[in-house]
């Protein structure tokens, strides 16, 4: 094992190579005019695969963007492993906020950041390094997914599973798309939560007003529209909708004084909610409001607004189900209409929570296998974020064992300006797999 562990290292560098040059590309698939830049990353996570030594590699496609499957066989009376990972990525949002070009990966600090240095384009290039790490000769079949639209939601992707299940048929999957304790503290993803999310527009008039004229005796639709989406939580900050499911989170401590320092929260902000932190991270529904469609303030005059919009999002505990929880949603939101405001909600996205029972063989050697690369065992740790498509894997291939990993930490900013990784989580994930991949191998042999 410690030779895997050293060519591993030895790979690095030019690993590092090829997840610069993915990160060059502006794969965002929902920019319609950046869609062909996402077929030239399918193009090159193609040819990298091809590389790397895999002979069966074929770019899918089912109404959406494209997909690359690349597959290596596995040897007699070995199990086959499934990598996944996306070569699409997050809107840079506005470049002048970076320290760095976007799509331009800079090293500072040990961490290179770019658009994708992170999330998940080093995905690819952790699942590079454990294949070539065998020098094309793996103890293990090996299949690798690398997924074009999981930024957007993943919506062709029950598609592409129904399409080629027989191509991605495997005894364990490992999806390399989550996140890390610290630098130093490695981490499996066991609970993630869902998504729910609707849009809700509150009217009152037929056509805007005179404020003067008629303030004090008319309600404007932005008004009722803050008092309805006051009404989403208690003055503590909880969730105040009814019905809603709550989950047990795992046994970790989250430090209040780490709570403020990841997060950015001002000098003065209180944390909202009540219990220990990881049970309303991870175990617990939240609703925040992420938009808000009204007159904006550069335009404004004195003039009651007759109907106003918000985008409403929920996450959904483990357990629960994230259909019922939207129609719970919308019951509140209706329910709560001030002055007889007419109330409309549409709904939108929707994915489901996952929960992952990390016991039995498979996982001890996975938590072996880091205990060797990073020197400690990962913790089990929730994710409050949502990966609703850990759970169409579960449905499609329901004997298999998913292990949910990831080269992310909580300095990665994934989503955010500055995006980074940290170079010494990549090269520690990678040594991670590839050891892993070396005793499922193993086990096979006896």
């Amino acid at each position: 094992m410690t030779d895997v562990a050293a060519r591993v290292q030895e790979l690095l560098p030019s690993v590092r190579a090829d997840l610069e040059e993915l990160v060059r590309i502006e794969s965002v698939w929902a920019d319609p005019a950046r869609r062909p830049e996402v077929h030239r990353s399918a193009e090159l996570t193609s040819k990298l695969l091809s590389q790397a030594g895999f002979g069966d590699i074929r770019t899918v496609s089912a109404g959406g963007a494209p997909a690359v499957i690349a597959r290596h066989p596995a040897p007699e009376g070995a199990p086959t492993v499934l990598l996944y990972a996306h070569h699409d990525v997050q809107p840079e949002g506005d470049s002048a906020q970076w320290h760095s070009p976007p799509f331009e990966p800079t090293e500072r600090d040990g961490r290179l950041y770019g658009r994708g240095t992170a999330d998940d384009k080093a995905g690819i290039a952790t699942h590079l390094a454990a294949f070539r790490a065998f020098d094309g000769n793996p103890p293990v079949g090996i299949t690798v997914f690398v997924e074009g639209e999981e930024e957007s939601g993943s919506p062709s992707l029950p598609a592409l599973l129904d399409a080629h299940r027989d191509l991605l048929a495997a005894d364990v999957i490992i999806i390399a798309d989550s996140d890390n304790w610290g630098v130093d503290i490695p981490a499996l993803t066991v609970s993630l939560r869902g998504l729910a999310d609707c849009v809700v527009e509150v009217a009152t008039l037929d056509h805007g007003l005179h404020s003067g004229l008629w303030g004090g005796v008319v309600p404007d639709a932005l008004s009722a529209l803050v008092r309805v989406l006051a009404s989403l939580h208690d003055d503590d900050g909880n969730v105040a909708v009814e019905g809603l499911h709550e989950a047990t989170a795992a046994e970790v401590e989250f430090p209040d004084e780490r709570v403020r320092a990841d997060s950015g929260l001002l000098d003065g902000v209180r944390q909202i909610g009540s219990g220990p932190v990881v049970q309303r991270m991870w175990a617990r529904p939240a609703i925040t409001v992420i938009g808000i469609d009204t007159t904006p303030t550069a335009l404004a005059s004195n003039t009651l607004v007759p109907s106003a919009r918000a985008k409403v999002s929920m996450r959904v505990a483990p357990g629960g189900d994230a259909r019922e929880h939207l129609a719970a949603l919308t019951r509140h939101l209706e329910a709560h209409a001030p002055w007889g405001a007419r109330v409309t909600v549409t709904p939108g996205d929707v994915g489901q929570p996952y929960a992952i029972d990390a016991t039995g063989p498979v996982y001890d050697a996975a938590r072996q296998a880091f205990q060797i690369a990073w020197g400690r065992e990962p913790i089990d740790m929730g994710m409050g974020g949502s990966i609703p498509f850990i759970a169409e894997f579960a449905a499609a291939f329901p004997d298999a064992k998913i292990l949910v990993t990831g080269v992310e930490d909580p300095g990665t900013q994934a989503h955010s300006i500055n995006e980074s990784l940290h170079l010494g989580v990549l090269e520690r994930a990678a040594t991670s797999e590839a050891l892993f991949l070396q005793a499922l191998g193993n086990d096979s042999d006896r």
